[in-house]
């Protein structure tokens, strides 16, 4: 697949594989100098970038698993949602949820993104909903083990 992509800054750097089978590309810090984000704080950080994402797909925003998991950096909003049309900068809210500050170097990764397609839908009000054997169950609904 095919993704237009502008260089905001000419510092961009262009998303990359980690592996052959990698589902994410990484995003990378585009920014003037280090950023320094403080014990939960959240900062923008610029990515220098902008998709075309063809109609049909989104681009979903993740974090990296070693940057959450030993750093405690990962997306504010847990899962950022780049619709197709969108043709703004694309930006990473990230959250320290740590207890000590973090610095994001100039041109680190921060974070990854993944292609997926998606359905849309159309709502009908109705007065009553199929049954199922779960019904109404919900959180712990399906038992502990």
């Amino acid at each position: 697949m095919k993704i237009n992509i502008k260089k905001l800054n000419e510092n961009a750097i262009i998303p990359t594989y980690g592996s052959q089978f990698s589902a994410g590309a990484d995003l990378y810090a585009c920014e003037e100098s280090d950023v320094v984000i403080g014990a939960g704080e959240t900062k923008l950080i610029h990515t220098g970038l902008a998709l075309e994402i063809p109609a049909g797909l989104v681009g979903l925003i993740y974090a990296r698993s070693g940057l959450a998991s030993k750093r405690g950096l990962a997306p504010a909003n847990k899962v950022g949602v780049i619709d197709s049309d969108y043709r703004g900068e694309i930006m990473v809210a990230l959250h320290n949820h740590g207890t000590t500050e973090q610095t994001v170097a100039v041109g680190e990764r921060i974070a990854q993104i993944v292609f997926t397609p998606y359905v849309g839908a159309e709502f009908d009000v109705v007065d009553e909903l199929s049954d199922t054997v779960r019904g109404e169950g919900g959180f712990g609904s399906t038992g502990r083990k």
